[in-house]
């Protein structure tokens, strides 16, 4: 890729950035959230046309103006978000657009015998015949890894590949990716993770602010060299001191979420959280999680058990009754629940402060109030936007992550429910966060950080439990967590003695 630059209005995307590509290698692009990465791997899979510049493949110029070209050309994708029809099979779903038929009639058996040799070939292993929906997270990426090579891809996009995945996941992705590297393939990585870049990248392109910065080996660099290439300064490693806990903020006891089924999604489930501490729940991703956050922020009603915030039972309140009763929410899913594409940053910012004083009077919004407040949140927390009527959609996932997190904790509540804070954010938008959430325990506010992140979990949290199967089945001091003992746990096995 030469000289290539892409407009928006007057926003660089990208402006004059180059790559090449080697066969058999694997090339991790990294930098900050809006340095432009997933824009240029856009333009790679013609999801997006350059405003100027030129792709080569094999020394032939290149106009890709769909993805069914570079389809065509053997360049596929695996998205961050998963392009995935969960009512459909594994098999139904790598071979969608170019299934195998028998006469006019689509083929169901062949599909599985396809899905089962690729399989075979990658070492992939799935079921073919399972529904999609019921598979996890981990299972569901390895159908769309599956899908790009039933399409004869040579070269394979990454998009931010673990941003949803468990460490146990993680390193079995990366497996693959230097397994199908050494099959001849030619891997490009998105990804904010430096650890994984040095664990399975040949390469590293840095970019910032829409402009590529540098390149080197993987082995002539640093975790260091490249968090301070991306974001133009050194990131210091924060120490976090131990505070002595105040009163109880949070106390879950014997809660309970009966499933479709006989097996109970949340299984007589019991923390508590004071203040002044962060309490982190640690779990391989469909244990009941979801299901725990949604629960305690009034989106499903519990079966039985009680949630009790600052001494009153708010289980089965509304959403509106528990916020008010002292709880904000740092959703885990950003797009699902924590804005509308389509609203304006300035609505976005306001959701759930409408009622506040300085925003409304006798039902009546402010608009200066509205607008004022806004652009605190998008300077304090340095969210990068074209203006206040941008749409919360178009923000990259890192910058309308900065939004959502400094919506929630300028709500000032006793009790902040932190899910998957720093999903998809860049290294430095990864340390404001943490910090942030740090000044809300010095504050002497609650914290329940739930993560698939166990780097993020030991790190922030004074006290870690860990949920299995809709059950907490440990409970660690910081100082007694080791990712070893986290892990069992986390997978259903048994620690040889008690934990404390």
């Amino acid at each position: 890729m030469k000289h290539i630059t892409k407009v928006y209005g007057s926003l660089y995307a990208n402006n004059d950035v180059h790559l090449t590509l080697d066969k058999g290698e694997i090339l991790a692009v990294v930098g900050e959230n809006g340095a432009g990465k997933s824009t240029l791997m856009k333009i790679l899979y013609g999801l997006e046309q350059p405003t100027s510049g030129k792709i080569y493949l094999n020394g032939q110029l290149q106009h890709f103006r769909s993805p069914h070209d570079a389809i065509n050309q053997k360049i596929g994708m695996v998205q961050q978000h998963f392009m995935l029809l969960n009512p459909c099979t594994v098999a139904e779903n790598i071979v969608y657009g170019r299934e195998p038929r028998k006469g006019l009639f689509f083929d169901r058996e062949e599909a599985v015998r396809v899905t089962e040799a690729l399989c075979e070939k990658y070492g992939l292993h799935i079921d073919p015949r399972r529904l999609v929906g019921d598979c996890p997270v981990g299972l569901q990426q390895r159908v769309e890894i599956l899908k790009v090579l039933y399409q004869d891809a040579d070269i394979i996009i990454f998009d931010e590949p673990s941003a949803v995945l468990t460490p146990q996941e993680v390193n079995e992705l990366l497996r693959t990716m230097r397994k199908l590297a050494e099959m001849g393939k030619s891997i490009i990585i998105i990804t904010h993770k430096l650890h994984e870049v040095m664990a399975v990248a040949d390469r590293v392109m840095v970019m910032r602010l829409g402009r590529y910065i540098q390149e080197m080996a993987k082995t002539e660099t640093s975790i260091e060299e490249m968090s301070y290439l991306m974001v133009g300064r050194r990131i210091v490693e924060r120490q976090v001191p131990p505070r002595k806990p105040t009163g109880r903020v949070l106390e879950v006891q014997d809660l309970v979420l009966a499933g479709s089924e006989a097996k109970n999604i949340l299984d007589h489930f019991s923390i508590h959280v004071d203040g002044g501490e962060i309490v982190g729940i640690a779990g391989v991703s469909g244990n009941g999680q979801s299901e725990l956050i949604q629960c305690l922020t009034g989106l499903l009603q519990p079966t039985s058990g009680k949630v009790m915030l600052k001494g009153q039972d708010v289980a089965g309140k509304s959403v509106g009754d528990i916020r008010t009763a002292g709880c904000a929410c740092i959703p885990e899913d950003r797009y699902l629940w924590g804005c509308a594409a389509r609203a304006s940053l300035t609505e976005t910012a306001i959701m759930a402060h409408q009622r506040s004083s300085k925003i409304s009077r006798n039902g009546l919004l402010n608009n200066k109030g509205a607008r004022d407040f806004t652009q605190s949140l998008l300077d304090g927390y340095d969210v990068r936007n074209s203006g206040q009527t941008q749409k919360a959609g178009e923000l990259s996932g890192g910058n309308i992550q900065k939004l959502i997190v400094a919506r929630e904790i300028e709500q000032h509540s006793p009790l902040l429910i932190a899910a998957e804070p720093t999903r998809g954010v860049d290294i430095g938008a990864m340390e404001f966060i943490h910090n942030k959430l740090l000044e809300k325990r010095e504050q002497g506010d609650a914290v329940l950080l739930i993560s698939s992140e166990l780097t993020e979990i030991m790190s922030l949290s004074d006290r870690i439990y860990v949920i299995y199967e809709g059950r907490a089945v440990g409970e660690f001091r910081k100082a007694d967590a080791t990712e070893e003992d986290l892990g069992i746990l986390m997978m259903g096995g048994k620690l040889n003695e008690a934990v404390s």
